[in-house]
């Protein structure tokens, strides 16, 4: 069976290190891949959103299944045009991806059918968003409409901060069109759990809860990342927490999603938070998420293959898809000065005991050399028994990896423990 992953980062590495485990796989071509990722996967010099050399190479090459993994390519509609050749596809089609693809979208689907999220505003001119946050409650949440490669998102903690922010997207551009009009929303309080989900259209099968840590320093500080870090499982997530979600967020997403013709096949990402009031959206993705996918597939215990294809054909309630009771934890190791400017070029050697689950998210091969070529430069994964055996076993697998300017967060999972401390 010859297998298309589109895509180029860690998430990637993590989905095509499990497709790998079923033994009808014969070939899995990345598009583009990376030096990394050229240890498991053909890679193939093709842009994740040139979507006529995806179609093309597909169509030349005897493809069987793809796995169309980024959310630009999805919202570009790269599985309706390989459906078009007749290839199965994982991932939703475009008409479904807009539930990551605009935030104004989600939001009004919320609102339509009932499903806890924070209370917001949408704006497509700076001058009456502005007007807007010189009365609203602070602090404020400032959030780019489109995609924003996971950073389109502003926590103003002062009047000026919040008209800074929607000065900076819808006249600076910070997020180019992205940012032509903002979601400016409620603030809300808590610990935030993040779960992936498998879901047909029809039937909904959440995986093992994480916990992401999206500030590039500890304790939270620093700029906002594509993400520094997972666990797995959340001790938020608790058996009534994960049932309030499926009775109120899970199973209404998927169901809004099929009365508005927009039935999601695929993964569906679902960002929560806990408050007072109970879970509430914070986002949804319409594909798995990065870093969480580098801790919850390594718990995987149901092949990857199977569950992708179940989900494509509409059969997932055939399918027991389960997880080990162990945990996880993923440490990113990224370039110094990212999410900002960083240098690139540096080579990335470990120990020979390294023993632990290297995920290649920003590298490239040249000669017999991999070299840092991203922000986001790897992603060190190990598993435990335990949330604190799985944390130490990480940071052990990360001291065994080397490159200058190197730089990552000392506290991942942390918060997870102390929350475990206090049950």
């Amino acid at each position: 069976m010859n297998i298309l992953v589109v895509g180029g980062g860690g998430r990637e590495h993590a989905i095509i290190k499990k497709l790998r485990e079923n033994k009808t796989v014969d070939k899995i071509y990345a598009l583009p891949g990376n030096g990394g990722i050229a240890q498991d996967a053909i890679c193939v010099d093709i842009g994740a959103k040139d979507l006529d050399g995806i179609v093309e190479f597909a169509s030349a090459n005897n493809i069987d299944y793809a796995v169309v993994a980024p959310d630009d390519p999805l919202v570009l509609g790269c599985v309706d045009r390989l459906n078009s050749i007749g290839i199965p596809c994982f991932g939703p089609e475009a008409k479904a991806a807009i539930i990551e693809g605009s935030k104004a979208f989600s939001k009004d689907l919320m609102r339509k059918y009932n499903i806890p999220t924070a209370e917001y505003q949408v704006f497509t001119e700076c001058a009456a968003a502005l007007k807007y946050v010189e009365k609203c409650n602070i602090p404020v949440v400032v959030k780019a409409d489109g995609l924003a490669l996971g950073k389109g998102v502003i926590i103003a903690m002062t009047r000026e901060e919040a008209a800074e922010a929607v000065r900076s997207m819808m006249e600076g551009h910070m997020f180019g069109s992205s940012g032509d009009s903002v979601v400016i929303e409620e603030f809300l309080e808590g610990p935030e759990i993040s779960v992936l989900s498998f879901t047909d259209g029809e039937t909904v099968v959440p995986m093992i809860s994480s916990m992401d840590h999206k500030r590039a320093l500890d304790n939270d500080q620093g700029k906002n990342t594509g993400g520094m870090g997972t666990i797995a499982p959340n001790p938020y997530y608790t058996p009534d927490v994960a049932k309030r979600c499926m009775d109120e967020i899970f199973v209404p997403t998927i169901r809004a999603m099929k009365a508005e013709g927009r039935t999601f096949k695929g993964c569906l990402y679902f960002g929560l938070m806990l408050t007072a009031q109970g879970p509430k959206v914070i986002e949804y993705n319409c594909r798995f998420g990065d870093p969480e996918t580098q801790v919850v597939l390594p718990l995987m215990e149901t092949d990857l293959l199977t569950v992708m294809q179940a989900t494509t054909a509409g059969k997932l309630s055939e399918i027991d898809v389960k997880f080990s009771d162990d945990s996880a934890c993923c440490v990113i190791m990224a370039s110094k000065g990212y999410p900002e400017s960083y240098d690139k070029g540096f080579e990335i050697t470990a120990d020979e005991d390294f023993n632990a689950c290297m995920y290649v998210a920003g590298a490239k091969a040249q000669e017999d050399k991999l070299l840092t070529n991203g922000g986001r430069v790897l992603g060190i994964t190990a598993t435990g028994s335990d949330l604190k055996e799985a944390i130490a076993n990480a940071y052990t697998a990360v001291d065994k990896v080397h490159f200058d300017n190197a730089f990552y967060r000392k506290d991942i999972g942390q918060r997870a423990l102390a929350a475990l401390s206090d049950k």
